[in-house]
């Protein structure tokens, strides 16, 4: 197909309709649909950064102890390619189907309806309840700072700032994440230069070189147990990352920013994760305290640590910054993934009609209003009873990145082995995961081996039966409402022939292309000073 075929109408922002995103029998309001309001720059920021918070700058000093700097740096490495094996999958599909609240639709419409289901709402709990998790974070970063103003004031007014964000225009969620993430990435991009300055010498005078990896017990102190630990420190870190997936079903040019934003994802992981392990690895032996205590104190995380050895007094005060918005960023990220995948699971029928309304500003309304809602029970029940509930919040909701990188990988299986059996040629894929099916087997393997495997220290004499549930209550979510929907509706696998691979797919989308290829209203190329400034325009707007 040449671009003037592609050229379909003079909107570029409407999507047709949300039925043609999601399933046949949906019943979402004509009147108001999602705007495509989301730029290149947008998705590609967002795959770069926006994944990046405090499994990063705070928790990865868990990983170091856990594993030693030898055993994080391979922890880090397979859950990178975990990952990046995920986003291929979900990349292919996403591209060609761009639909709001992605992989639960795709389950639904590929392998089985009942996973589509339970991974729906896993997820939709999950980032409902990461909602309150940030709004406690950020009332305990401002009393680092600020101590005669009562907590519950910050959370409130985060609270209203993320709604404000995400009732008005997806492009709100768009620009704050953008900025968000271009910070997020500088800072790392700092870090690291600073701490080869540091290790070599050439900051702070001491000169660490590869010391830390001969300390006794050598690079890898805890040897597979050590390793196989870093795996969940590892997974809360790259939590998140599907989410541009669902940012594919308000991408302005879908066909084009997804493939891109998941061929950034491995230089993101390479970059951003690997080398800071490397970094704090070196620099911080696996046997200081603090590194252990720097995923609740700011003051003593890793990478304060290190800023501090180069001779940053302000160090704690800067990571204090970084990490306050971090948190608004995940929970405006939490606000958006979760209102979209509710609204998905609202057109497949598996929540109220209502959750699919979408005002005038192409928001489902409810959607959001509904998740602000939970969010903040669930952040009040961690003021009452010690936060006992709250804390079983949120170990319910500890497994869902993982259970839905295996939904991902199953759903994917499914989708090629349907797609090829309907004689369709993969050439028509705007993106084709080229590992397949290896990725997703591979997937499958080392997430349902984690998941299973992560509360092994629970079994560890003395035995506490609330602690191994504790560990497994996710999983024990997840299973029961598979096997609950499973039970009361007796739904069945979708069969090959059955799969629909027309209605959505991005050739049926009524979206302007003609800015994005660089043609005028008529289909022709644009001057290059045209190009040039309309490519400057759209960074700043």
């Amino acid at each position: 197909m040449d671009l003037t075929e592609k050229v379909q109408t003079t909107d570029q922002t409407i999507i047709e309709d949300a039925e043609s995103f999601t399933s046949d029998d949906s019943s979402v309001q004509k009147e108001h649909t999602l705007q495509r309001g989301l730029k290149a720059r947008h998705i590609q920021m967002i795959a770069l950064g926006g994944t990046i918070g405090t499994g990063l700058f705070m928790s990865s000093g868990k990983a170091i102890v856990a594993g030693g700097p030898g055993g994080a740096l391979v922890g880090y490495a397979v859950l990178g390619i975990l990952v990046f094996s995920v986003m291929m999958s979900l990349g292919e599909m996403a591209a060609y189907i761009p639909v709001a609240g992605s992989f639960s639709h795709f389950a639904t419409r590929f392998a089985d309806p009942t996973l589509g289901f339970t991974v729906g709402w896993v997820y939709w709990a999950n980032w409902a309840v990461g909602v309150a998790v940030e709004l406690t974070g950020v009332a305990i970063i401002m009393e680092y700072w600020i101590k005669t103003v009562n907590t519950v004031v910050w959370s409130v007014i985060c609270l209203v700032i993320l709604v404000a964000i995400n009732v008005f225009s997806v492009k709100g969620y768009g620009e704050i994440e953008y900025w968000i993430s271009f910070i997020k990435i500088l800072v790392v991009v700092i870090f690291i230069i600073v701490g080869i300055c540091v290790d070599t010498g050439a900051a702070g005078g001491v000169h660490y070189g590869v010391s830390n990896f001969h300390l006794p017990g050598g690079a890898f102190p805890n040897g597979f147990l050590g390793v196989f630990n870093v795996f969940l420190t590892a997974a809360f870190s790259f939590n998140g990352v599907e989410i541009v997936g669902i940012t594919a079903g308000e991408s302005a040019n879908p066909h084009k920013t997804v493939p891109a934003a998941v061929k950034q994802v491995f230089f993101r992981i390479v970059l951003f994760y690997i080398l800071s392990i490397l970094i704090i690895g070196l620099i911080i032996p696996y046997t200081d305290p603090n590194l252990l205590s720097g995923g609740n104190n700011v003051a003593v995380s890793p990478f304060t640590l290190v800023f501090q050895k180069a001779g940053a007094a302000w160090a704690a005060d800067m990571m204090n910054a970084i990490i306050l918005i971090t948190m608004i960023s995940a929970g405006n990220s939490g606000v958006y993934s979760s209102s979209r995948t509710l609204l998905s699971l609202a057109t497949d029928g598996y929540a109220p009609r209502v959750f699919t309304r979408v005002n005038r500003w192409g928001i489902p309304i409810w959607s959001v209003l509904a998740t602000c809602l939970v969010g903040c029970l669930a952040f009040l029940t961690s003021l009452f009873g010690s936060g006992i509930v709250f804390t079983w919040l949120t170990d319910l909701t500890s497994l869902a990145g993982l259970i839905t990188w295996v939904s991902i990988a199953i759903t994917h299986l499914r989708f090629r082995r349907g797609y090829l059996f309907q004689g369709r040629s993969l050439s028509a894929l705007p993106y084709f995961a080229p590992f397949h099916p290896f990725g997703d087997i591979f997937v499958i393997v080392v997430g349902t081996i984690v998941i299973f495997g992560q509360g092994w220290k629970t079994f560890v004499a003395p035995i506490s039966a609330s602690n191994v549930i504790s560990s497994y209550i996710g999983l024990i979510l997840a299973v029961v409402l598979y096997v609950g929907r499973k039970i009361w509706k007796r739904e069945k696998f979708v069969k090959c022939e059955d799969m629909d691979f027309e209605t959505g797919t991005f050739h049926e989308s009524v979206i302007d292309i003609r800015k994005q290829e660089g043609l005028d209203e008529n289909g022709n190329p644009l001057p290059k000073w045209k190009r040039v400034f309309s490519k400057i325009l759209n960074i700043i707007a």
